[in-house]
Parts: C-alpha cells; structure tokens; sequence
C-alpha cells in the first residue's frame, strides 16, 4: 500500500510539476491563440522574444526537465508492475495520457522551439547548412502560424496533464471506497459473530 502511494507521488508529481511551467507559460500562449487578430502582432513578438529565451536556457534546465519526465515514467513503471484490475484502468489511461503528452513535446513544442529560435519558418534560405533536412522542409510555415502551433500545443498539453491528474484522483477515490466497503463488511461480519456467541 505504501509502495503504491509512493508510485503514485512519483506520477502525480511531475505532472503537477508540468502543469505550473505551463500555467507560467499561460499569458504568453493566451494573448497569441484568443485576442484579436488585429493585436496579436505585438504579442507573436513578445512570444517568440521568449522562446528564444528559454531556448539559451543553462544545459541542466532541459536536463532537469528530463529527469521530471523520467521520474513519472517510473512511477507509472512501479505501479504497474504488479497490475489489478483498476491498475490497468486507471494508470493504463493515464500512460496513455502521458506519453500523448510526451508526444506533443517532442514533436510541436522542442520542435517549435528550435524553428522560433533559428528564425527559419516558411523561408528555408534563412536555415543554417546542416539544420534542416530535406524532409523536414515541409513541416515548417510562417512566423504566425508557428508561434500560435507552440501555443496551441502548450493548451493541449495542458489538457492532458489533467486528464492524467484526473485518472489518478479518480483511482485514489475508488480505492478509499473500495477500503471503505471492506471495512463494513469486516464490522458487519464481527457483529454478526458477535451476536452468534450471545445466543449460545
């Protein structure tokens, strides 16, 4: 019981963990997806100003961010180990959930990151020699669309980071009900015995 509590920590913490860089991330993303179109211009700026930020970021924050990932990969590891019948409900969808998340980042956020901070979008001349291959020249589009995929793709990130918390507090509420019956039944099952020895 206390080993799974623990699994349970080590999922539930680095989506909690994701959560908050992404809700920092919020203003930015907010301003480029839902203001006007007419006003975005001054936010696109201030949107890619800070991805090129984070991207000259210290080697050990992706290191970091790395780990946080790796950490809750364990997590979903231990708990599944030995699965029951909720284990594979419950943590089997919030796996799912979570490398869907993984999946995202590698794909539309890391991606978005190296394309905003090279300043490549639609115009392949502006890459470097080496940096974009011949396949990858269709995957990129214009300065606007590229800055408003980064930050729909933080939004659906988000979303799913939630459904992995809500798929966990959904199996810590089944448990606590589950344990809750078999006490019942446990004192039901002692009064009974109770009684019968009364009447003898």
């Amino acid at each position: 019981m206390a080993g799974n509590n623990f699994a349970q920590f080590l999922v539930v913490g680095p989506t909690c963990f994701f959560l908050g860089v992404l809700f920092a991330q919020l203003p930015y993303d907010y301003n480029v997806l839902w203001t006007q179109p007419t006003d975005r211009t001054t936010y696109y700026n201030i949107l890619e100003s800070h991805v090129q930020f984070l991207y000259a970021s210290p080697p050990i924050i992706s290191r970091i961010l790395n780990l946080v990932i790796g950490t809750g990969l364990l997590g979903f590891l231990i708990k599944l180990f030995k699965p029951n019948q909720a284990n594979m409900l419950f943590d089997g969808a919030s796996l799912v959930l979570y490398m869907a998340g993984i999946t995202v980042y590698l794909t539309n956020i890391v991606k978005g990151f190296r394309v905003i901070t090279a300043g490549i979008y639609g115009d392949m001349d502006k890459a470097a020699p080496g940096e974009v291959s011949e396949e990858d020249v269709g995957d990129y589009i214009s300065r606007e669309d590229t800055l408003r995929v980064f930050a729909a793709s933080n939004t659906i990130l988000a979303l799913v980071l939630v459904g992995v918390l809500v798929l966990q507090a959904g199996q810590w509420y089944a448990k606590r009900a589950e344990e809750k019956e078999i006490q019942e039944f446990e004192r039901k099952a002692e009064e009974k015995k109770g009684a019968g020895k009364k009447k003898q």
